[in-house]
């Protein structure tokens, strides 16, 4: 069991959570997550809360591969006001805020937003990791070969589990240097890996356990999927549910996900028959 401090409101992690996906962005890879106005993001929101989502995570800047990096400033037009709106509508949900940027970050947080979710675990920003120390705010932590717009020309790995493993343990060091408390680790799939790389990972992830951090894993219609079975992003429901099910068979204790209706249903299969003697 995991237990997140999230601005004074503990989220306990007993079975497996879900993290509901909701993208200020034209342009994130798959269509039916970007939610532009304030109607179409209330409306998903509600409809992931009701679904039974735990925490909803706001991005406004697409890191899809080959993706070109917004200006803090257009970051924040995106996703400050949709953070004050969902956390006037319904204030008992926790809001993740996904970005790089320790501004954007500080801003999210002051919004209200509780956790901050970095695809680059402080790496394209310098003042991160000191910024979240001090907004004493859980940090999701993620793993990523160099950055969006190159991070597919070419990954390569000597050692993918070793080299993943030697990277959590220096940043939850780091973490701990500067007085983030709470940290979740993610993977990284399809960041800076290829569709063999995200399947060695998947098969390997239970290895990841013996950091003894919430491991968070964000699959959802990714290329590893849609790709392998020749299909598209919007047709890729079934596999997500398919690898989300064997990301919690080998300990996943956040699964960040586009549907949540599946995703939970996953969650209470597992967890029904691990219960069963």
């Amino acid at each position: 069991m995991f237990t997140l401090n999230c601005k004074g409101r503990l989220l306990v992690i007993e079975n497996p959570i879900v993290m509901g996906i909701i993208n200020a962005t034209p342009d994130s890879f798959y269509e039916g997550s970007r939610f532009m106005g304030e109607e179409k993001i209330l409306f998903e929101a509600e409809k992931m809360l009701k679904e039974g989502a735990d925490i909803l995570d706001i991005g406004g800047q697409s890191t899809r591969p080959g993706s070109i990096q917004l200006s803090e400033e257009e970051e924040l037009k995106r996703v400050i006001e949709p953070i004050e709106l969902l956390h006037k509508n319904f204030p008992e949900a926790i809001i993740s805020i996904d970005t790089y940027q320790s501004n954007v970050a500080v801003e999210a947080v002051n919004a209200g937003a509780s956790i901050v979710n970095d695809i680059s675990g402080g790496n394209m920003n310098t003042e991160m990791l000191q910024t979240v120390g001090k907004l004493n705010v859980p940090y999701i932590c993620m793993h990523m070969q160099g950055i969006p717009q190159t991070m597919q020309k070419e990954p390569h790995y000597e050692n993918l589990i070793k080299e993943l493993l030697d990277f959590f343990i220096q940043k939850i060091n780091d973490c701990k240097k500067t007085g983030i408390h709470d940290v979740i680790i993610d993977p990284g799939f399809g960041f800076g890996k290829t569709i063999k790389h995200n399947f060695e990972l998947l098969k390997n992830l239970s290895v990841f356990k013996m950091l003894g951090k919430p491991l968070m894993v964000g699959i959802s219609r990714k290329s590893t999927i849609y790709k392998t079975l020749g299909i598209t992003a919007n047709e890729a429901l079934n596999g997500t549910t398919v690898l989300n099910t064997i990301a919690l068979l080998n300990g996943a204790n956040i699964i960040r996900v586009h549907d949540v209706k599946e995703a939970k249903e996953a969650i209470k299969l597992v967890s029904t028959m691990r219960d069963t003697r």
